[in-house]
């Protein structure tokens, strides 16, 4: 018996090996593509975009002029950042925020859209928890700047 569960480990270890990194890197490419789709939008169709944050979207706190501005550079940027794995725990934890924003701004999304902004939440909070994995460049740095460790 405990062959056989040692050998269970060792496929799900190496299933892991796999596919973690896989997953990890295919919510970065998901959600950044999400994001990034929506800024472009915002910024190729501007005066619709300021009509809806001036009379649609109740951004909390910021003139809704601002938030115009804010908003759509957040959703070109941050998605590259994380679309490249770098600095993904910085840029996964501010579009987690960015997206809870949205959802209280607009209300009348929760009828339809809620069901997608929970799952590119739990999508960032992947990549805000377990990094980026190894398809990125937050891991050649990790390389580059490795403090070397001394046998001793």
């Amino acid at each position: 018996m405990t062959t056989l569960y040692q050998r269970y480990l060792s496929s799900v270890a190496a299933m892991q090996a796999i596919l973690i990194p896989l997953l990890l890197l295919l919510t970065r490419i998901w959600v950044a593509a999400i994001f990034w789709r929506s800024g472009y939008l915002k910024f190729s169709s501007w005066d619709s975009t300021l009509y809806l944050f001036e009379l649609e979207y109740q951004v909390p706190l910021l003139p809704w002029e601002l938030a115009a501005y804010l908003g759509t550079a957040a959703e070109l940027i941050l998605p590259v950042f994380l679309l490249l794995g770098l600095f993904t725990r910085l840029f996964a934890l501010q579009l987690f925020l960015f997206n809870i924003i949205a959802v209280i701004s607009y209300p009348a999304l929760w009828p339809g859209g809620f069901y997608d902004h929970q799952l590119w939440g739990l999508m960032l909070l992947i990549n805000l928890l377990w990094g980026a994995g190894p398809y990125s460049l937050d891991k050649l740095l990790s390389l580059k700047f490795a403090p070397n460790k001394k046998s001793g």
